[in-house]
């Protein structure tokens, strides 16, 4: 099982001396992967709409402050050596489909082979409004579109694609990938649509629990988000098993209420509750794991992340 952590990309924790220290602090710690997030420009995010918390609040302390993830994520290579970065997710519509083919192939080239494409379709209107060239309602369309695009465009010596979104033909694209066929593709998402865009396409499944419309939070919902899984990859004509899942945890290790349907949502509570989790996801299918340490101080979340590696990460068979 592969356990990664979230690197802030906004907020008082994205200075880029503090993002260099806690992706190698995460490196040495023994993390497989850290997660750069996306977002180009934000509404005014004092007004609720966040998905993925009860009040729809977003969880940084300080939104408004934030990194072009692909940027980044080329920064981030550059300072380290070893880990895999984890895009979490790409927001599939905000980029021209060629130019993000190739923006994320040369990441792949100058981080020897590291990068993991976690991909969605996105939620926020306004800011795709804002910055993609393609219709808020024909997201779903245009991802599931650019995502041939990319791997034709990764793995073909003469890409072709003829499509509503993109067109092109006779390219030369080069360097391709070092990752063959091409890098990990991870799609975010626990709506109908994105499940059956990760039975189709997807190394992996990559959800998040606290989605409100599509709660995963407790031990039966996800098992039976990934029997659905499991279903619609058989349906696309594919193996099951080679969809791989990996479980994104907002919060771990504190007391919480129970959930909705009365069963304890995963990751709260004790330590030892917190180790019986992963016991039990890996028991269900789940492939990874990343755990979120972001907050707006740095020694602390630097302290938190190595006390995970005693008590987590060093008593967990990876």
């Amino acid at each position: 099982m592969l356990i990664g952590f979230n690197l802030p990309v906004s907020g008082p924790m994205a200075a880029p001396a503090t993002m260099q220290r806690m992706a190698q602090l995460g490196e040495r710690l023994g993390f497989d992967y850290l997660t750069l997030t996306d977002h180009v420009v934000l509404p005014d995010t004092s007004v609720p709409g966040y998905p993925y918390s009860e009040s729809g609040a977003f969880y940084s302390p300080d939104p408004g402050r934030r990194h072009e993830q692909l940027t980044a994520a080329a920064w981030v290579a550059a300072k380290t050596e070893r880990i895999r970065l984890v895009l979490a997710v790409l927001v599939v519509p905000h980029r021209p489909a060629v130019l993000t083919a190739k923006m994320l192939a040369t990441i792949d080239v100058l981080s020897g082979g590291r990068l993991t494409v976690g991909v969605g379709a996105g939620w926020l209107q306004p800011e795709l409004e804002t910055v993609a060239v393609t219709p808020f309602a024909e997201r779903g369309a245009v991802t599931d579109e650019y995502l041939d695009a990319f791997r034709l465009l990764w793995t073909q010596e003469k890409p072709a694609i003829a499509g509503k979104y993109v067109r092109y033909q006779d390219l030369v694209f080069d360097p391709k990938p070092v990752q063959r066929p091409h890098p990990p593709i991870w799609v975010g998402g626990e709506s109908g649509p994105s499940m059956r865009r990760a039975a189709r396409v997807s190394d992996a499944w990559y959800p998040i629990g606290s989605n409100n419309a599509h709660l995963l939070d407790t031990l039966p919902r996800l098992e039976a988000g990934i029997a659905k899984l499991r279903k619609l990859a058989a349906a696309a004509g594919r193996d099951p098993a080679s969809v791989g899942v990996v479980y994104r945890v907002k919060r771990h290790g504190q007391e919480a209420p129970p959930a909705s349907d009365g069963n304890r949502r995963l990751f709260t509570g004790s330590i030892d509750q917190v180790l019986r989790d992963i016991e039990a996801l890996r028991k269900i299918g789940v492939t990874g794991l990343d755990f979120d340490f972001e907050g707006q101080d740095a020694d602390l979340a630097a302290e938190q992340m190595e006390r995970f590696k005693g008590e987590v990460l060093d008593r967990v068979d990876r």
